[in-house]
């Protein structure tokens, strides 16, 4: 995924808002070294009004990269432990028996806040998994059969550990689809490492993030008038016939037992409408269909077994199909 430039955009764009985001970028650095690509992925996901899904081996900051995410924003945030004991009404929220009032109340669970950071969700059997659908495609949660509306904005920033781990729990693939986006936080490169451990022994403490300086750079408005502009980001036909063709290949692919979605095409589309705008254009291009469709698509596909044994990856097979799949003039 490419870095977004710092060019303030076409004149009407809510320049002050695209500004908030950047400094919202540059204030995760502070605590997060060499991750931009995830850092972006989460900046489109608010853009959105998606999801994202953080997976990489532990150790490598995925909690962290939330959490100051979380510290930048002016935004309520909770966070939960997901664990092979929790239980569905631990995330959102159930009846409690009143003995002054002799009625039952209902008590909010974490869910229940703009930024719900799940951590290791696939530590946690399906049923508690299953907790959050509802929550993530409706926003809302229902208990003993009454909706209660989640606060706007609401996002859900998961991370999970390789299913390979020991006491994992994979994610049903309707759940795998609720997440607009998987970002996948790899190992640092040998320099970021070095920056890593200097900050650490120049007193970096990840537990006080308001000690290394990260402040809210940025909230509700910015978040809305920024979402306006993508509102207003132009697609044109050709384009549109572009993310169709991409995401039609991936059911006909050999490799795939499991093609993207209408649901999954549309995603794309939203996600390069932000991507375009996050760059300084009102405009979507082949280049921001062909940015985002690794971390839109990667997750919306299923390999076959005996692709799988080969070596085969859900982003070889969508690298694949981006260079075969003829792109708009």
């Amino acid at each position: 995924m490419m870095d977004p430039t710092t060019d303030t955009g076409p004149t009407g764009d809510p320049r002050g808002s695209r500004a908030s985001l950047e400094a919202l970028r540059a204030e995760i650095s502070k605590a997060v070294v060499g991750q931009d690509p995830a850092v972006t992925g989460l900046v489109v996901a608010l853009l959105c009004r998606g999801h994202v899904l953080l997976e990489g081996v532990p150790g490598v900051a995925k909690t962290l990269l939330v959490r100051a995410l979380a510290s930048s924003l002016e935004l309520d945030t909770k966070r939960v432990q997901f664990t092979p004991d929790l239980m569905p009404s631990d995330v959102t929220g159930s009846l409690v028996y009143d003995a002054r009032t002799t009625e039952f109340s209902f008590q909010p669970g974490p869910v229940f806040t703009n930024l719900l950071l799940a951590d290791e969700i696939n530590r946690t059997p399906p049923k508690t998994q299953s907790s959050l659908l509802e929550a993530m495609e409706e926003r809302q949660v229902t208990v003993d059969g009454t909706p209660r509306p989640l606060p706007e904005p609401f996002l859900v920033a998961a991370t999970q550990n390789p299913v390979e781990y020991e006491g994992t729990y994979p994610l049903p693939e309707a759940q795998l689809d609720r997440f607009l986006l998987k970002l996948t936080v790899p190992l640092p490169s040998r320099q970021d490492e070095i920056d890593v451990l200097t900050r650490h022994a120049q007193g970096f403490n990840p537990r006080d993030l308001r000690a290394a300086g990260v402040r809210p750079v940025a909230g509700p408005a910015d978040l809305e008038a920024a979402r306006a502009a993508v509102a207003k980001t132009s697609v044109s036909p050709e384009i549109t016939a572009y993310v169709v063709d991409v995401c039609r290949a991936t059911r006909e692919s050999p490799s795939l037992t499991l093609g993207v979605s209408p649901r999954g095409a549309t995603a794309l589309l939203s996600t390069s409408r932000a991507w375009a705008w996050l760059t300084g254009r009102d405009y979507v291009i082949p280049d921001d269909v062909k940015a985002l469709a690794l971390p839109t698509l990667r997750h919306r596909v299923q390999l076959r077994p005996e692709a799988e044994m080969e070596g085969v990856t859900a982003d070889s097979v969508i690298n694949a199909i981006l260079a075969q799949v003829p792109v708009p003039r």
